[in-house]
């Protein structure tokens, strides 16, 4: 079960909604809050935001951005009141102006219409995302049908997807495996969005399996770390917790698989919210143990407003639940590895801390 949230255009105020604080109602038991970790930013979502800030300091407002640069409302809020601009496709953006294409990927296409365009381009593409675009590439060149598994229209699914489009068959989920066709059943390997439930994707590949034999794994698992991580962590949490509360935005792909996570792993009830604000006080009638994680492209600020919520309403017991150490960080785009007096950059290697997030 989640929460419904009315879909948001590009450029459209985004702001928290506003609500009386939350009740310290008696229930049975001690209340508490098993805090899921690893949670929130991703070593991709940071380098991402980071370079968006960087290259509003480099070239000035206004920085171009096509599609969200992650999938998060308040990163995105942040970011437009910093003088970046959000916009559907490169075709928006003014001649010679610099661009930023998003964590989640872009297709050749795009790439091309950009510089016929003459802007002056930022892949801040997460790396573990070029990579599976590369093993489409590789797969293609070597003439096999690509099985992708993921969400039809998600930007990530549609720029692998147009790295070899007359090689790539789009399986959605589970059910579409019986009415998939292929050329060749012994030349055909399966690849992934990096955001989908490990176990919906496992039991995709599973299903691929029985029809296709002979299919081909991808050199190495393509469902990101950090999307794993985070399903580890909540599935541990959902164990002991009657509620599960997840902070991410309704149009980020792995904040919402960690709510149907969380309900699949013994979580009576879980839900999803943007802010704080939207936790409603009947969540809480009669719940001791509440739950609390947050998706790869949420900053931590945001946990601390719900943990705080939570501790208005008596939960002011915290106990993280930590499943996995995370000390990724990926380089920044070449043309940000410097400062403003062309020095290199402290930040050039991304990174950023849980509290500086």
């Amino acid at each position: 079960m989640t929460t419904t949230t009315p879909k948001i255009g590009l450029g459209m105020p985004r702001v928290p909604g506003l609500r009386g604080r939350l009740k310290d109602n008696p229930v049975p038991g001690h209340k508490r809050v098993l805090l899921a970790a690893p949670r929130g930013y991703c070593a991709g979502v940071d380098r991402a935001v980071i370079a968006v800030e960087k290259a509003l300091d480099h070239y000035g407002a206004p920085v171009y951005v096509r599609k969200q640069i992650v999938h998060n409302i308040h990163v995105v809020t942040e970011l437009e009141a910093k003088g970046a601009v959000f916009v559907d496709e490169v075709d928006e953006v003014p001649a010679g102006a610099h661009i930023v294409f998003s964590a989640h990927g872009v297709s050749p296409a795009v790439v091309n219409e950009a510089s016929d365009r003459g802007l002056h381009a930022i892949d801040a593409t997460c790396p573990l995302v070029t990579k599976v675009h590369r093993e489409a590439v590789r797969f293609a060149r070597d003439d096999f049908e690509i099985l992708l598994i993921g969400h039809e229209g998600h930007e990530e699914v549609e720029g692998t997807a147009g790295e070899a489009p007359d090689h790539v068959t789009i399986v959605n989920s589970p059910d579409d495996v019986p009415n998939i066709d292929v050329r060749d059943p012994d030349k055909v390997v399966w690849l992934s969005q990096t955001t989908l439930s490990v176990d919906e994707t496992m039991e995709t590949v599973r299903r691929l399996r029985e029809r296709f034999p002979n299919l081909a794994d991808p050199p190495s698992d393509d469902i990101c770390y950090a999307t794993q991580n985070r399903q580890v962590a909540i599935k541990k949490v959902a164990q002991d917790a009657e509620l599960v509360i997840v902070v991410g935005s309704a149009n980020s792909s792995n904040s919402v698989r960690l709510v149907e996570v969380a309900l699949e792993y013994g979580a009576k009830a879980a839900y999803r919210v943007d802010y704080a604000s939207e936790i409603q006080q009947e969540w809480l009638d009669g719940v001791a143990s509440v739950g609390v994680t947050s998706g790869a492209s949420v900053p931590e600020e945001l946990v601390t407003e719900v943990l705080e919520a939570l501790a208005d309403a008596g939960y002011t017991d915290v106990a993280e639940v930590k499943t996995a150490e995370e000390d990724l960080m990926f380089s920044l785009p070449k043309e940000l590895r410097k400062d403003l007096a062309g020095k290199p950059d402290a930040r050039a290697l991304g990174g950023r801390t849980r509290a500086d997030a």
